[in-house]
């Protein structure tokens, strides 16, 4: 085997082996989020709180980008053939922009649900109190969806995943959803009558993190769409690490760009004699 075949085939047993592990901690993702998402409608319905029904919708749609991170890690996994040279690597950043674009929806349809809310109060209308149902609901949300943006965030960073760190700032989201929710639920509970109107605001609130994160992510998944190049410092880099060779005396027209886990590069090599 040619060296070229061998570090082909290196590359696609390291992108089986990561789409391995990336699956196995979106797999848990997704069984948690499952569980959520039915407890928090549940609480959100029984208690009466917009705030936790909103919350729960954000959980609905962290299942989609599970499903959808899922896909893509399927697809990253298979090795390089005649069709793909450089391998399925752009199903994973059209993955993180599938993300991005369910959590812009999200944002949105949380933020106009929340205003609404608020002006029913300020109009004179009942908006009703939430139960303490929703307020416990919110409790357990912020801790599981924590944890769970914790262990996500580490494997992503490790197997330098764009659509599963794409997923942990979902889980994040999440959490920070539930903790406005938490703040207007309760603040609710505490003051009640007028200080109801908390618990829409918390939904607005919350809709700004989220539209915040969504824009990120989607961002950063059209600039490697449109191959944009790495960072000057990391091109620098290379130029350092490819001078390290005794043989190699110059090199420059580097040209880069990401395709999923890895980096593309060209480049103009002078060696020596």
């Amino acid at each position: 085997m040619t060296a070229d075949g061998s570090a082909r085939e290196d590359l696609s047993r390291a992108e089986a082996d990561r789409a391995k592990a990336g699956m196995s901690v979106t797999l848990f993702g997704l069984g948690v989020n499952v569980v959520l998402t039915a407890g928090k409608y549940a609480a959100g319905v029984v208690g009466h709180s917009d705030a936790m029904i909103a919350d729960a919708t954000h959980s609905l749609s962290d299942l989609l980008t599970d499903f959808a991170v899922l896909l893509g890690l399927r697809y990253t996994g298979k090795p390089a053939d005649e069709d793909h040279a450089y391998g399925h690597g752009r199903v994973e950043t059209l993955t993180a922009a599938f993300c991005g674009l369910v959590l812009l929806t999200v944002g949105l349809g949380i933020f106009f649900e929340g205003s609404a809310g608020i002006l029913r109060a300020m109009r004179g209308e009942s908006i009703g109190s939430p139960g303490w149902v929703a307020f416990w609901m919110a409790l357990v949300s912020i801790f599981s969806k924590e944890g769970l943006y914790r262990c996500t965030l580490a494997q992503g960073r490790r197997l330098n995943s764009m659509s599963i760190q794409a997923n942990a700032w979902h889980h994040r989201t999440d959490a920070l959803s539930s903790v406005g929710s938490l703040l207007g639920i309760g603040g609710s509970l505490a003051g009640g009558g007028k200080w109801t109107v908390l618990d829409p605001v918390a939904a607005v609130v919350v809709s700004v993190f989220i539209l915040h994160a969504a824009l990120s992510i989607f961002w950063n998944s059209i600039r490697e769409v449109l191959d944009t190049s790495l960072a000057p410092s990391q091109v620098e880099s290379i130029r350092k690490t490819a001078l390290e060779f005794p043989e190699i005396f110059d090199i420059h027209k580097i040209r880069t760009r990401r395709i999923g886990f890895y980096a593309a590069l060209e480049a103009h090599i002078l060696l020596n004699g």
